[in-house]
């Protein structure tokens, strides 16, 4: 890959025509495919023959993991969705599994080149390059980030190092030993990494690594978060969202403006999160994703509850396609509503990390005490941060929050340490009956 694809940087028409043009074969082959699309438009009288234009697309229902939860449970072990045979399918990943079973996604041959091709452009919009050494610190058991990346950079041709995200003092003297140049993994294990390397002795600022890709979990548009990063590391950080579904769906290119969607891969609407009705372009809504081109289990309109903000601007780098500004706000279902203020953790993390400055782990406590008794809805947030036990810290927080999210917010303080660490995905929202912290006397 020696120049962008043509396609990043097609003017907004052609892009729509090129999304209309493969949206209709894509519903066309559905109907005739996928056992669950075509019972669920015929029941709704609704034939593909029917989409004008892409606004169209509109009058049919959103897909949720609930709906593709009973597909799997009612036809296991693949569900109804799928779209090709089933020995056409070349892999599969699971869910997390967090809740229930876990349930998978299916990609054909096609599907791999298709996605090893997204992760590519990704990282030469980063400036990654043919002869760059990449470790990948996603992990590989079950979670998809890891072997995306893996194909993706290989396809770019840099030397691929697949560590994964255990082995931290190994993967430190790696980096070192290998001359890695750019790194892919979930900000928390990324600072994981930075804290134990620094405890080292060696600081990985110190090493050679120049880019940061992180995703799995917010961070990388976290400001406070990703100066932490780019700190600590030296290098740039940039963001890559997608979820096990879609991916990769977006990225950061060298401009870090927001994540470029991959609207030839994907025709992307934005929501409101209750009436779904369309949100303007600068507004917040919920995204909500359509698969042009997947062969395997293709989604029609698939609800992602991730908040976002869509950006259709020219970005300075000159590719077209819309940005996500500032990434994913939050998850829709996540959003806490403070005595009317719609408050999301990524939001909390920005102050906290911002006030207290350090590699500080922290988390939300939804606390009934601090519930209204008629509503359930939070009068305040419980926010437990690591640190000194100190009145003028408990007090700066607090301070802070109230300034910057218009909520109070009682500070809880626990000694350093005593808060759980992860190196995959971060839980920052925990109720309070759940254990696992002690309070400092």
């Amino acid at each position: 890959m020696d120049t962008w694809h043509d396609c990043e940087t097609w003017s907004p028409d052609r892009i729509r025509d090129h999304q209309l043009e493969l949206l209709r074969a894509q519903l066309t082959r559905l109907h005739a495919t996928s056992r669950h699309y075509r019972r669920r438009w015929d029941d709704l009288g609704w034939h593909p023959g029917d989409l004008r234009d892409l606004d169209d697309l509109a009058a049919l229902p959103c897909t949720d993991k609930a709906d593709y939860q009973r597909s799997i449970d009612e036809h296991p072990p693949y569900g109804d969705f799928l779209a090709v045979p089933r020995e056409e399918v070349a892999r599969l990943h699971f869910s997390s599994g967090t809740t229930g079973a876990p349930t998978p996604v299916a990609w054909t041959r096609q599907d791999l080149d298709r996605w090893a091709d997204l992760y590519a452009r990704a990282a030469y919009s980063q400036g990654v390059r043919r002869g760059d050494v990449y470790q990948c610190l996603f992990s590989f058991a079950w979670f998809v980030g890891g072997l995306g990346g893996t194909l993706g950079y290989t396809r770019l041709g840099a030397t691929v190092i697949p560590g994964g995200s255990g082995d931290t003092e190994r993967q430190i003297e790696t980096i070192f030993r290998y001359g890695t140049t750019a790194v892919g993994g979930t900000p928390s294990f990324l600072l994981h990494l930075a804290d134990r390397a620094r405890g080292l002795g060696t600081p990985l600022a110190n090493s050679t690594v120049r880019q940061v890709m992180v995703g799995g979990e917010p961070g990388g548009q976290v400001p406070a978060t990703r100066a932490l990063i780019e700190r600590e590391w030296g290098a740039r950080c940039y963001d890559g969202y997608g979820c096990l579904e879609f991916q990769p769906t977006a990225w950061e290119c060298a401009a870090q403006a927001g994540g470029h969607l991959a609207e030839d891969f994907t025709y992307a609407e934005v929501v409101d999160p209750v009436t779904r009705a369309p949100v303007p372009d600068g507004e917040p809504g919920v995204l909500v994703l359509t698969h042009l081109d997947k062969q395997a289990c293709p989604l029609v309109r698939w609800w992602t509850g991730d908040v976002v903000v869509r950006d259709r601007s020219r970005c300075d780098c000159g590719r077209t396609h819309a940005r996500l500004v500032g990434g994913v706000r939050g998850r829709a279902d996540d959003m806490l509503v403070v005595r009317g203020v719609n408050v999301f953790p990524s939001a909390v993390e920005n102050v906290v990390r911002g006030t207290v400055g350090d590699l500080v782990e922290f988390r939300v406590v939804l606390d009934p005490a601090l519930a209204d008794p008629a509503t359930g809805y939070p009068t305040a947030l419980r926010v437990q941060v690591e640190g000194a036990e100190n009145d003028d810290l408990r007090g700066r927080l607090a301070a802070a929050l109230r300034a910057e999210l218009a909520v109070r917010a009682v500070i809880d303080i626990v000694a350093p340490g005593e808060l759980p660490r992860t190196t995959h995905k971060a839980r920052r929202v925990v109720r309070a009956e759940e254990p696992e912290v002690h309070r400092v006397p």
